[in-house]
Parts: structure tokens; C-alpha cells; sequence
């Protein structure tokens, strides 16, 4: 009893912070592992999820992340908001504007929930930007979580600005560069879809999360200076914000990554493959929860890395269907007739799912093929493995850019005009990652990057330092 009694003691001396993300593990995974952090400093975190299960009881989050070692706290939970209808206009295929939209849709809910929690802050995800209004209504601080790169976040404030400088939209200038202060240029095609039609209401969504920024109590974003210094200290001085408008202070507190992942059988498979791997010789290829290719492409892969004579363990998803969660793939289908046989001595294929994080912290892994979502580069700097980038969708072809110029952390495939990838470029860029002098250079500068983000995140490191002075806000 004395010690049930301490708890509830321990919790009201806690403050509370909401959490907001949209739905997905991508933006779920980050803001659980920035929770658990915000936990060991002495707050308590409520994660609030639109459109799960019904009913509005707070559950643990142990239930609900996955992993009970991840997340179980006493002062970690999750709190549901029922899915709202779809509202009117909402365009066909534009997904983007469709979670802005339902996000805006689960405001009187959201608000309702603040009202009865007064937590100390909103910490919302860039598509829940809405619900800053109603934190402003209620007298709550709103802080972004921005789950991309500083980057990323250079391009967001100044997006009012390049919008400003063109008539017509970005998909009309093709290959013409995008300049933003302290980013590398970016060509206009690599911008993220939801920016190239300036009439769509997802690019219309985007203007106003722009401006929402500004007037938040500041914006926390998953990366560190050591990692983006240009594009961190060119949004810290105020260059990238549109003139009139204020600079929202900058918390740079990552990378944060993965703590644990569920333990499958299949993961076990690929991390006992390793074991028998000599190091640093093994290219990993997997292209997140969505990442999915044609069954030519898929072909095509599978060709190249036959040619390429590398070692390799590979993902491999069923291509898109009709259904949003196509079935387990038919590798005997999919493959080329023999090409499992074959490289049986030197290849793993594994379907659907790998335990990522602990694939790229294995010393046997050498080179990383991702699509460039910006939890999956992360994983790969702390584990200091250099990629070879083939984005997909959303800001991945951006990342790509950021990668390869900026970070100089990768190199990319080069698709044809028609976005295929030849077996061709894939045997010469596999090659050249993981047996070339300038894949060597490569490594090292990867393992430079790990060290300082490392650094970043110890005692004293400015990761550590912006965290404490976020929480004592």
C-alpha cells in the first residue's frame, strides 16, 4: 500500500506533456522513444492516437507500442480519440491532405481531452498542426515534434518564401534548383509531392503549417548540429523564416532511434545469418513499412545483386495490389527462376520484416540500400553504416538530396526516365559501396558521423544540453 501510495505521490509531482503524432510507426516509434526520454527527466507523457481502438480510456502504453521493455512506464501512457468522418472536398488519392484533414476533424475531441489533462505542453507532429489553435485557445504551449531532418525543417519555414518567388508550380520547373539559406540546393522535382502543385490542398495545408511554426514555443527536431551544422545553425539565426515572421527556438535533441524492436523468429533467422558473415561484408536492403517495388523491379534487384557478387541480406515485400496490406510475397514468383540456389553461400532473403535497428548495429553489415526515410538514416549514422539511397515517396527523394550533397553520407541509384532501375546500376553501385576505395571513404566519413552524433547524445553534448532546457521550460 506504502508503495502504491508513492506512486500516485510520484505522479502528481509530475508535469504532463501530450504528445500528438500522426498515425503510423513512422511517426509513433520516434515519439514513444521521445517520451521514454522526456520520462527519465522527470515528466509524465501521454501519446494521444486519432483513430484506434474505441472509446476514450487511457491505456498503458506497454499494450500498445508492441514492447513492454520499450515503453512500460507508469509515466508513459496512450490515450485514444475516436477516427471523425472524412470531411467534404477532401480530393481522391491525396492522402496527405486527408490526414491533415482528419486531424482537423479530431480537434472538439483533442480539446475536450486538454480541458480535462491542463498538461504543462502540446507537443504535436507537423500533420497535427491544427490542434495548435486549440492549445492557443485553452492557454497551452504548442512545441513541435518534427520528425525529419533540420533540413527538412529549413525547407518547411521557408516554403512561404520560394512560393513566393514563382508563379507557377514547382513540378513546372523540373530539374531548376531550389535554394533555401544553409541547405544544399535542391532540384524542384525532388521536392516532396505535396509541394509541386501550389493549387492542392495539401500544398495549401503546408503553407499553413509554415506559418504555424512561427508562432509555436519552439520546434524540436530528431537530428543534431554535428550532423546538419549549416542547415541547424541557418534555422537557429532566423535565415530561413519568412520576413515579418517570428523563429521559433530550436531544440535539437536526436538522433533517437529504436530502442528495442519485437523479437520474431525471423529476426532471430537474419541476426544468426550474420553471426556466420564476415565483417563489414554484408549489404542490407530494406525500404521501410511501405516500401514496396514492382515484380520487375523486384527482378531487376535481384539480378543486379546476382552480378554484383556481394553478400547480401534483403527485404523483400509482395509489389502493390489492389489491397493496402497485400499478402506474405512468393519469393519462387517474384524471384528469377534458380536465384535463391544460386546465392544460397553469400545471400539471405527475408519476407515483409527484419529487426532493422539490430541488422545495422551487427559488425557484419557494411552498406545500407534504404529509401531515405529519415528514421532509417538515423539508424544507419548510429550504427555508421553508408547507404545507397532509393527513395520512394513523401520527402525521401529530398532526404536523398540532403544524403548524398549535404551529409555526403551516400550515394543514390540513379533511376531511368521512366523511374526503373537498372540491374546495371545496381551491380555497379552495390560494387562500388562495398569493395571500392571509394566506398572505403565512404565508411569512414559514416563513422565520423556516428562518433559526433554519439558525442551529441552524451553528458554535456549539445543533444543533451538542448533536452535539459527544453524540459526545464
Amino acid at each position: 500500500m506504502k508503495e502504491a501510495n508513492q506512486g500516485a505521490c510520484d505522479r502528481e509531482s509530475r508535469r504532463t506533456v501530450l504528445m500528438y503524432p500522426a498515425p503510423g510507426a513512422g511517426h509513433l516509434i520516434p515519439t514513444v522513444e521521445f517520451g521514454r526520454l522526456l520520462v527519465s527527466h522527470g515528466l509524465a507523457v501521454i501519446v494521444v492516437q486519432r483513430g484506434l481502438p474505441a472509446g476514450n480510456a487511457t491505456a498503458p502504453a506497454s499494450s500498445l507500442y508492441g514492447n513492454g521493455d520499450a515503453s512500460a512506464s507508469p509515466f508513459l501512457s496512450f490515450h485514444y480519440i475516436p477516427e471523425p468522418p472524412l470531411p467534404h472536398g477532401v480530393p481522391e488519392g491525396d492522402h496527405v491532405a486527408k490526414v491533415f484533414e482528419l486531424t482537423r476533424a479530431s480537434n472538439p475531441e483533442l480539446r475536450d481531452f486538454l480541458r480535462v489533462t491542463s498538461p504543462a505542453a502540446l507537443l504535436l507532429d507537423f500533420f497535427c498542426y491544427s490542434a495548435a489553435d486549440v492549445a492557443a485557445e485553452i492557454g497551452i504551449p504548442a512545441y513541435f515534434f518534427f520528425l525529419s531532418c533540420t533540413a527538412s525543417l529549413a525547407v518547411l519555414l521557408h516554403l512561404p518564401v520560394i512560393h513566393g518567388q514563382n508563379d507557377v508550380s514547382m513540378r513546372d520547373l523540373g530539374g531548376e534548383l531550389v535554394h533555401v539559406p544553409g541547405v544544399t540546393p535542391i532540384p524542384a522535382h525532388d521536392l516532396p509531392a505535396a509541394f509541386l502543385d501550389r493549387s492542392s490542398l495539401s500544398y495549401k495545408h503546408f503553407l499553413a503549417l509554415s506559418e504555424q511554426l512561427c508562432k509555436s514555443h519552439g520546434v524540436i527536431v530528431n537530428s543534431c548540429r554535428s550532423l546538419e551544422p549549416r542547415a541547424t545553425d541557418a534555422v537557429a539565426s532566423g535565415l530561413c523564416t519568412p520576413p515579418g515572421r517570428t523563429t521559433p527556438p530550436l531544440f535539437c535533441v536526436g538522433p533517437l532511434v529504436q530502442s528495442a524492436e519485437v523479437a520474431e523468429k525471423q529476426g532471430e533467422e537474419c541476426l544468426a545469418w550474420l553471426d556466420t558473415q564476415p565483417k563489414a561484408s554484408v549489404l542490407f536492403l530494406c525500404f521501410g513499412s511501405m516500401g514496396r517495388f514492382s515484380a520487375e523491379q523486384i527482378k531487376e534487384m535481384a539480378a543486379g545483386l546476382e552480378m554484383s557478387g556481394q553478400r547480401f541480406l534483403w527485404v523483400v515485400r509482395s509489389p502493390p495490389g489492389g489491397n493496402e496490406q497485400p499478402g506474405e510475397p512468393e519469393l519462387d514468383v517474384l524471384l528469377p527462376n534458380g536465384f535463391l540456389d544460386r546465392t544460397r553461400d553469400r545471400g539471405l532473403v527475408v519476407t515483409s520484416w527484419a529487426p532493422q535497428r539490430e541488422v545495422l548495429a551487427h559488425e557484419t553489415v557494411g552498406g545500407f540500400v534504404t529509401h531515405c526515410g529519415w528514421n532509417s538514416v538515423l539508424e544507419a549514422v548510429m550504427a555508421g553504416v553508408p547507404m545507397l539511397g532509393w527513395p520512394l515517396y513523401a520527402e525521401q527523394r529530398m532526404n536523398k538530396v540532403f544524403l548524398v550533397e549535404g551529409m555526403q553520407l551516400g550515394v543514390a541509384m540513379e533511376p531511368g526516365p521512366d523511374g526503373f532501375v537498372t540491374a546495371k546500376e545496381i551491380e555497379g553501385k552495390v560494387t562500388w559501396l562495398m569493395s571500392s576505395d571509394g566506398g572505403r571513404e565512404l565508411r569512414e566519413r559514416t563513422l565520423v558521423a556516428m562518433r559526433e552524433a554519439r558525442e551529441a547524445l552524451s553528458a554535456g553534448g549539445d543533444s543533451t544540453a538542448a533536452l535539459l532546457q527544453l524540459v526545464q521550460r
